[in-house]
């Protein structure tokens, strides 16, 4: 059995599935419509090809991640993604996504100063990441770090620049990764319960508690 989670700024849900499945994937969104933030696990992809009115945003992060891991071997080459996918956070920083207490002209008003910033100065960065993708991956080993890492980016660049349309989505599923924290050091213990009702009730009290954290 695994611990599957889906989040949102105020909320947080976990359930405990048999298998890391696609199906266990549509198990959990069960008929959610809209976007969905994740990183590049493949059932992800396969529910939103599969799912109309799925929408599928990647992680930046995750992406970042691949290029951290190539850094040392291909310096010239991955740096310059880590300094533009650098400059896509900071775009954001000087445009935070509406608090959650935020009134309704307030949480326009945020999307809207964000979306300009995006459209004037993310989407030129993105040009500045995807021609030198372009450029090295033919000169690269397939299956060396830096290709890996291009390769990976590439697979989900439409999900990557899903942003790009919606002030609303964010560029990382850090939010769901923290989230996850607490089952993950704590799942020594969880085995305890010696029983899926045990790991299932965990779960329901886990969403139950973070959720009210997260709610303030």
């Amino acid at each position: 059995y695994w611990a599957w989670c889906a989040a949102r700024r105020d909320a947080v849900f976990y359930a405990i599935l048999r298998h890391r499945s696609t199906e266990a994937g549509r198990e959990l969104l069960k008929d959610y419509s809209g976007i969905v933030m994740a990183d590049g696990y493949a059932v992800y992809q396969a529910l939103a090809r599969g799912e109309p009115g799925f929408s599928l945003a990647n992680c930046w992060v995750h992406a970042r991640r691949k290029f951290l891991e190539a850094k040392d071997s291909y310096p010239d080459e991955a740096v310059p993604f880590l300094d533009s996918i650098g400059k896509l956070f900071e775009v954001d920083r000087d445009a935070p996504a509406p608090p959650l207490n935020a009134t309704e002209p307030e949480r326009v008003a945020a999307l809207a100063l964000r979306a300009e910033l995006r459209r004037n100065r993310s989407r030129p960065i993105i040009r500045d990441i995807l021609n030198p993708a372009y450029k090295t991956k033919p000169e690269v080993l397939p299956q060396s770090s830096i290709g890996r890492a291009i390769a990976y980016m590439m697979k989900q660049w439409k999900g990557l620049t899903l942003f790009l349309g919606d002030p609303r989505i964010p560029l990382d599923n850090n939010h769901a990764e923290r989230a996850l924290r607490g089952v993950v050091l704590g799942r020594k213990n969880h085995y305890g319960s010696r029983s899926l009702l045990g790991a299932r009730l965990a779960a329901l009290f886990y969403s139950l508690f973070e959720s009210a954290k997260l709610s303030g």
